[in-house]
């Protein structure tokens, strides 16, 4: 069984959707209805499985759709924050998807998945930090909605990556700015990921563990190829070994 192991690792930083929320479909819903209206006429529907994982999971939402698009040779204008929801730009299409995201949370709420909600009790009785991130503006919204923000040291999301100007992952800037945060160097700390992208930004940060999760069961080799050390298809596989000690190390 894969293990975080607490004499080496003193802090875990977990992705948002689909790792600590089950949102990770909403957010895949939501674009394959904006997209597949957008794309009558012009090409082939958006495959969940395919297109959500390989272009748009853990993206920011305009890279996803510039790269979503660039897939299927369509270029959009860019347009600007105030172009309204679907319009035939690459804004107004992530406003439309943000939209729908946002109604549907509004909705049906937010579910956190049973075994990150032990793995994250199980890590701060043992002394463990912990954060979350996201290139989502509504991590916190997400994540409060979920009954979680208590468990979380520090959170990092799209908002703060607008304002420091952090680039999107496969580059490592959130999970960085989440280590600085909480005060710890890359190699002391353990990126907790579902996307690719974000994978391979865990390897590229140089952190000291990162653990794929892999619910579809299809991407593991992927993974390890993108720089995980363990992939999982649910967190109760992950388990904890020895515990953080006190004071600096």
């Amino acid at each position: 069984m894969a293990a975080i192991d607490l004499s080496s690792q003193r802090a875990v930083v977990f992705d948002t959707d689909g790792v600590v929320t089950d949102t990770a479909r909403v957010h895949a819903a939501a674009w394959k209805h904006v997209f597949d209206s957008f794309l009558r006429g012009r090409s082939a529907p958006f495959d969940i499985r395919a297109d959500y994982l390989r272009y748009v999971d853990g993206r920011p939402r305009l890279d996803g759709v510039r790269t979503f698009l660039a897939s299927r040779g369509i270029s959009l204008p860019e347009g600007g924050p105030d172009d309204e929801p679907d319009a035939p730009t690459v804004h107004g299409l992530g406003m439309a998807k943000d939209a729908l995201f946002v109604q549907q949370i509004a909705e049906h709420g937010v579910a956190a998945f049973p075994s990150t909600v032990a793995l994250l009790h199980e890590l701060r009785r043992r002394g463990c930090r912990t954060a979350v991130v996201s290139a989502s503006r509504h991590c916190h919204a997400v994540i409060s909605s979920s009954g979680l923000i208590h468990l979380f040291d520090a959170l990092v999301d799209g908002n703060d990556a607008a304002r420091l100007g952090l680039p999107g992952k496969p580059d490592p800037a959130l999970f960085a700015e989440a280590a600085r945060r909480l005060g710890l160097p890359a190699d002391e700390v353990t990126i907790v990921e579902d996307a690719l992208p974000g994978v391979e930004a865990g390897r590229r940060g140089g952190f000291g563990f990162v653990v794929g999760v892999d619910r579809s069961r299809t991407q593991a080799a992927a993974m390890r190829a993108a720089g995980a050390d363990a992939v999982v298809s649910d967190l109760a596989e992950l388990s904890v070994t020895g515990r953080v000690p006190v004071g600096p190390r």
